[in-house]
């Protein structure tokens, strides 16, 4: 049965019933019942003929801002407050989506080692600062939903016999054949801990401060249930699932993906469908890509999946000068399926995820890659393959180091600048770390201080450091990098074949080219062509459009306009230079092939 068949009430019903069987239905349902009443929704939203409401969805004004919620300070003033101020002075309308990282106590991993899920770390501010982002912006939050912190109250519990949180965690015997899961960590997989019943060994995936959560047992369900629609009261509006594909776990088995997993994301979906219809799931799975848009299900899991390939194939064709691996890449993409779109992304607060690369790049090219990133000051994370051995995980460096020219800051601020562009080129919504936007550096006293190498792309700032860094006298490549990164993204915002929905066909080009065609819905087209090399490379115009002298051409970045028989045969793209061509007029219309 096809997903738009279902009810939402099917849909509930039958994730709940795959999870926890048959016979505890009724209960859990009741349960369900009352929980979303605590909200405000009412006693009988599980109408069994509720069908899915539309939501906003998305169009080409939508990008989305990275950013920790202290990503500026200032003295005297919540860092959420000076945040909020930073984005009115110098980022204005460039962007509608505002993803503010972990916002609530931790103990590690930067927010990502929750403490408490329902209180805003008062070093950050309270929720009264969280629902006044979300009046300017769609608001996007962590469900940190695989692990919590070791100093959680829940894990607490646990260590003392406490019911029901002494249920919460997964125990094994520490002689288990655990050879078969897939780590992303060389971190011993279990944790040794007291409780009063002698000595457990629990699982933790990410480390021994992330501790993993046993789903098997519907009340730890229930528990993210309730703080999901505990972020949605608050005025969130997009969820992010943290590390979603580790969620499950069943002995013998690889332990990732797993259908119990893809269960609970089709029960989220569901869910937010029937009780808060506009508010989107987007998945986190740095995996390999035909695993990835396994988490849109048909339709009916996330709205939103990482582009996670898109990264480090981006850096590798940026390199070489090649864009041979990332043209087959990007000519194989299946769109994605209605009602969901790609988060086209080139950093995060993460490393560059390489596992992504799997069947894509060869692995003597992706040495030569963690070879070019290390010369660059960048760092390697590994993880554990079942045969014992450790390969690369995640490169850890800023994105505009890791594409630096040595000695020529303007060739490397041309070269990030282009990457940057066809990344926001592509069809999905363009998500933007927030040091990407200022071409930050690496911060190697971070990782000196902190001793973890995802500090290097983690730098904060004061809001007098920024505004001196931005200021009209500035020399600082921030000066450079955030005014043209604003303007490309408000001309983005005007064109609508840059739709997240509007096709896109990857054009057959020299090796050294890499360019889409995207076509709106109403028939205008525009082409983006780029420049991958350090040298001045020529286009014929009828790769572009066979019939090109007979219209009139604008380009969009530059700025040009010109008729067909006034250009010359050949385009001409300075070194990392991009183009957006449209037909201007009407005279555009069914002229392309």
């Amino acid at each position: 049965m096809r997903v738009v068949e279902q009810s939402l009430f099917e849909r509930i019903r039958g994730a709940l019933a795959q999870l926890y069987g048959d016979e505890r239905l009724p209960q859990l349902l009741r349960r369900l019942d009352l929980l979303v009443g605590r909200y405000g929704v009412g006693g009988q939203c599980l109408d069994p003929n509720a069908e899915p409401s539309r939501c906003r969805g998305w169009d080409q004004r939508d990008a989305v801002l990275i950013t920790y919620g202290d990503m500026v300070r200032a003295d005297g003033e919540d860092p959420l407050s000076t945040l909020l101020g930073f984005l009115e002075d110098h980022i204005g309308d460039a962007f509608s989506i505002l993803h503010v990282l972990p916002f609530f106590p931790y103990s590690s991993d930067d927010g990502f080692a929750v403490i408490d899920y329902r209180t805003v770390d008062p070093a950050l501010g309270g929720w009264s600062h969280i629902e006044g982002l979300s009046e300017d912006y769609r608001l996007m939050a962590d469900l940190v939903i695989n692990h919590v912190s070791g100093r959680s109250n829940w894990f607490r519990a646990y260590c003392n016999g406490v019911a029901p949180e002494r249920h919460y965690f997964i125990e094994v015997q520490p002689n288990t054949d655990l050879s078969a899961v897939v780590r992303p960590r060389t971190t011993p997989l279990l944790r040794a801990v007291q409780t009063p019943y002698g000595e457990r060994w629990i699982w933790v995936t990410f480390g021994n401060d992330q501790v993993d959560l046993d789903f098997s047992n519907p009340d730890v369900l229930f528990e993210y249930l309730d703080i999901l629609l505990f972020y949605v009261h608050h005025g969130v509006q997009i969820i992010r699932l943290d590390a979603i594909a580790y969620l499950w776990k069943r002995i013998g088995s690889n332990c990732i993906h797993l259908p119990e997993t893809h269960q609970v994301v089709k029960l989220l979906r569901a869910l937010l469908d029937m009780l808060a219809p506009g508010t989107l799931l987007v998945s986190e799975t740095n995996v390999p890509h035909d695993e990835n848009i396994t988490y849109f299900g048909a339709g009916d899991e996330a709205h939103m999946v990482y582009q996670f390939s898109l990264p480090p194939l981006l850096l590798h064709a940026l390199h070489t000068g090649d864009a041979g691996h990332l043209r087959a890449w990007a000519a194989n993409l299946a769109p994605p399926p209605p009602g969901c779109t790609f988060l086209n992304f080139t950093a995060s607060h993460d490393g560059i995820g390489v596992r992504p690369l799997e069947g894509l790049l060869p692995q003597a090219e992706l040495h030569r890659l963690v070879a070019a990133v290390e010369q660059r000051g960048g760092l390697v994370s590994r993880r554990n393959n079942p045969d014992g051995s450790a390969t690369p995980y995640e490169l850890n460096i800023t994105y505009f180091d890791a594409l630096g020219v040595p000695g020529d800051r303007d060739a490397s601020i041309r070269r990030f600048l282009c990457s940057q562009t066809i990344a926001m080129s592509l069809q999905g919504i363009p998500g933007i770390y927030f040091n990407s936007l200022l071409g930050a550096g690496n911060d190697l006293i971070g990782v000196e201080q902190t001793g973890r190498a995802r500090s290097i792309n983690r730098h904060k700032w004061t809001d007098a450091e920024l505004g001196g860094m931005l200021a009209a006298d500035s020399e600082h490549q921030a000066a450079q990098v955030l005014p043209e990164y604003l303007r490309r993204l408000r001309l983005r915002r005007a064109e609508p074949a840059f739709h997240p929905d509007a096709p896109q066909q990857v054009l057959s080009l020299p090796r050294g080219l890499f360019g889409v065609r995207r076509d709106a819905a109403d028939g205008r087209k525009l082409w983006m062509l780029a420049n991958l090399t350090n040298r001045t490379t020529g286009c014929a115009m009828s790769r572009i459009d066979r019939h090109w002298q007979r219209g009139r051409w604008r380009e969009l970045i530059c700025g040009w306009e010109a008729d067909g028989t006034g250009l010359p045969s050949r385009l001409q793209l300075r070194p990392h230079q991009v183009v957006w061509l449209v037909q201007a007029g009407a005279a555009a219309e069914g002229q392309a092939d």
